[in-house]
């Protein structure tokens, strides 16, 4: 009984040291007045607050993906909803994002998850994932937006 108690507190902590992505509410995502945009146009259905890349052969933003499928380069964040062939408006630097969803200040650095579109903490980089920092929070609902900044260029082992 005690050896089964011992296992089930360590896989609990197991468990619990892998978070999920964000959950961004794209209603309360909000770049402040220093936010840096370009516009482009989407080429697959985006949400406000998901990470985005350009894609060469298409010429349109698509959501960026860490997992090593040529969709690392993020730009920026999407800054509205778009539909493919509709215009879409991309932060690219951001002081004071008001991400609209809860950060943490106990482990602020998040990543580019290797879910398309999603946001990740860093300590959910996994195996043949580019380490790709997007942001750091600097309060639970702030955070300093510079995706270009650091980007991986090997996966993690």
């Amino acid at each position: 009984m005690k050896n089964l108690i011992a296992f089930l507190v360590l896989f609990v902590a197991c468990i619990s040291g892998f978070a999920a992505d964000l959950s961004i509410t794209a209603a309360s995502f909000v770049p402040s007045t220093k936010a840096k945009y370009f516009t482009g146009v989407a080429g697959a259905t985006i949400t406000a607050g998901q990470p985005v890349c350009y894609n060469a052969t298409t010429k349109r933003y698509v959501l960026a993906d860490a997992d090593g499928s040529g969709l690392t380069n993020v730009e920026g964040l999407a800054a509205n909803g778009a539909a493919a062939g509709q215009p879409l408006r991309i932060v690219t630097e951001d002081p004071e994002l008001i991400l609209g969803a809860t950060l943490s200040m106990t482990a602020p650095v998040y990543v580019l998850s290797g879910t398309a579109g999603g946001i990740a903490p860093t300590a959910d980089i996994g195996t043949g994932e580019y380490p790709i920092v997007l942001l750091v929070a600097t309060s639970t609902t702030t955070c300093i937006l510079k995706p270009r900044a650091l980007q991986g260029t090997a996966a993690a082992q």
